[in-house]
């Protein structure tokens, strides 16, 4: 009769299973609500950095040459044979759209169109 107990110990009950299934999905579903939206906010700040990046590149420009850049292409260009102050990669956001440059007078704007791609909107990054 020992032989039959240690048999039916052997494994795990149904309830036993279901109960480690159960607290599993649960662990996951809260690793899964805590990382969504880890992505956004490291493609924001990425975009943050570049727009930064294209700030100081205007600054430098405009006390090499004097003036701001027409358009944001200009600083993809060398400034008289120099190396160019930014690389065409940095052009665009984390999202891929292309960052949008005004010049007025002597003041700029860098703007991106966020996560919804749309500029003018509510989700907008600037300098």
């Amino acid at each position: 009769m020992t032989v039959n107990r240690k048999r039916r110990r052997a494994g795990f009950t149904l309830v036993e299973l279901l109960l480690v299934i159960t607290i599993l999905g649960i662990l996951g579903t809260v690793v899964v609500v805590n990382f969504a939206g880890a992505g956004d906010d490291a493609r924001k700040a990425t975009t943050l950095t570049s727009i930064n990046a294209i700030s100081q590149a205007c600054d430098i420009y405009r006390m090499k040459t004097g003036r701001l850049p027409r358009n944001i292409e200009d600083l993809t260009t060398g400034i008289n044979d120099e190396e160019p102050l930014l690389k065409a990669g940095v052009l665009n956001d984390a999202w891929g759209i292309p960052f949008e440059y005004k010049a007025e007078g002597k003041k700029y704007t860098i703007r991106s169109a966020g996560m919804d791609g749309v500029m003018n909107t509510e989700d907008d990054l600037t300098n």
